[in-house]
């Protein structure tokens, strides 16, 4: 069986392409060589590959980001998915795609219990108004006859992912302080925001799960139904790091702050998913990535 992913080369990608591998997927990826946003370039890969199963990841998946480039997240998020799902309709139209959204689309929901499939989506952002368009989209051509799952995936985290957001600069700050390469002080948003942590290798289990064609088509979250504050993360990293550090709000990084906890029932009864690592060893990995890389800055800059 062949799957097609597009953004196989980033954060979420570098865990889901081994594991597809692992259970004999054949893979195709399209990332530089195939821009999302060029309708004829798309059209031309999927005439090539013929998938079975696509798996939509390329995003602008940045929050923050989004607000001073909205056009590229309307772009990438939004027209992107719309040449995919088009040349998915001309070429393979028997594939499964799964259509990853995420959990910003909710938007700012009061805390009333962890979020459904059928709360209503209010996006505040550029990134979660272009996610949740591309979703529109997805529930057209589902009604249209394509086999469209539809994932709001909550927040998820480890290693390889970037800096821009907010579990891995803690850790790459922690990283540097534990390391002596910067004081001990640490720059932070909003610390009292709360959100639905997952590691991404147990997200990348769920999307694997959602491939098999007995899982009914639709809407699902992918979450753990816990919620954690940022400031609980942050304690936690200090902790495994050893490390004390005076913390200092930054206006740049500063959100309201919210809350943010989904309810994954309907896919544990579809698929029998559910997260498997706790989320310390999630922040150990994460942590031990950043100070091997904090090491090999320092020894490349002495060299």
């Amino acid at each position: 069986m062949r799957v097609f992913v597009t953004g196989a080369s980033g954060f979420v990608g570098g865990h889901l392409l081994p594991a597809l591998q692992h259970q004999g997927w054949e893979v195709f990826s399209a990332d530089r060589e195939v821009d999302v946003t060029r309708r004829d370039a798309v059209a031309e890969a999927f005439r090539r590959a013929r998938p079975d199963s696509v798996i939509r990841l390329a995003a602008q998946s940045s929050v923050a980001a989004s607000f001073g480039y909205p056009l590229d997240s309307f772009r990438i998020n939004f027209i992107g998915s719309l040449n995919v799902l088009s040349a998915i309709r001309c070429h393979s139209p028997d594939a499964r795609v799964l259509l990853i959204g995420s959990s910003d689309c909710y938007g700012p929901q009061p805390e009333s219990g962890p979020l459904t499939e059928d709360r209503p989506l209010l996006p505040e952002s550029p990134y979660a108004r272009s996610k949740a368009a591309a979703e529109l989209l997805g529930a057209n051509e589902a009604a249209r006859g394509l086999d469209v799952m539809r994932v709001r995936s909550f927040t998820h985290i480890g290693v390889g992912q970037t800096d821009r957001f907010v579990t891995p600069s803690f850790a790459r700050q922690i990283a540097e302080i534990a390391e002596g390469r910067s004081e001990a002080l640490l720059r932070v948003g909003n610390l009292d925001s709360v959100r639905d942590f997952l590691d991404v290798r147990d997200v990348v289990a769920a999307y694997c799960r959602l491939l098999d064609r007995s899982v009914p088509a639709g809407v699902y979250n992918v979450a753990s139904g816990r919620g954690v504050s940022i400031r609980t993360v942050l304690d936690e990293l200090l902790s495994l790091a050893g490390v004390s550090a005076r913390v200092e709000i930054d206006p740049d990084r500063f959100r309201p702050a919210d809350h943010r906890v989904g309810d994954a029932s309907k896919l544990r009864n579809a698929t029998g998913w559910k997260p498997e690592i706790p989320l310390r060893r999630t922040l150990r990995d994460l942590l031990a990535y950043w100070r091997d890389r904090v090491r090999s800055d320092a020894l490349a800059a002495s060299s």
